[in-house]
């Protein structure tokens, strides 16, 4: 048994335009950015985190992080459902879904959040 949730969307800008779209997704959510090194926290939807992050290169996007108490269990389950790997990264996996949109397992990044929302699978 291992439990998974989403748990995180994030908001993926290259270096020369997160500093506007941090500013701008703080200013929607009306909070004052908490940085984290690569990553802010812009406040909360619901019970999900809402996170810009600062990417190295590659395109704009949003992704969603789902995260999980046993990585390795969620991914085989995703994979099952017609996700695929895109690659295996210490401590998280980058994922597509059957159309090639990019998520993340990640472990458990929320807490109580996550004990509170997490479903159980077999």
């Amino acid at each position: 048994m291992h439990r998974s949730r989403i748990g995180i969307v994030l908001v993926d800008h290259p270096g020369e335009h997160h500093d506007a779209a941090l500013a701008f997704w703080a200013g929607v959510q009306g909070v004052r950015p908490l940085p984290d090194g690569p990553y802010a926290s812009v406040g909360e939807i619901g019970s999900l985190n809402l996170e810009v992050q600062r990417l190295e290169e590659g395109p704009p996007r949003v992704h969603l992080d789902i995260e999980s108490d046993d990585i390795p269990a969620e991914v085989a389950r995703l994979e099952a459902l017609g996700g695929t790997v895109v690659e295996r990264r210490d401590g998280y996996v980058i994922m597509a879904d059957p159309g090639g949109v990019v998520f993340c397992v990640v472990g458990i990044q929320t807490g109580d959040r996550f004990e509170e929302d997490a479903r159980e699978w077999p």
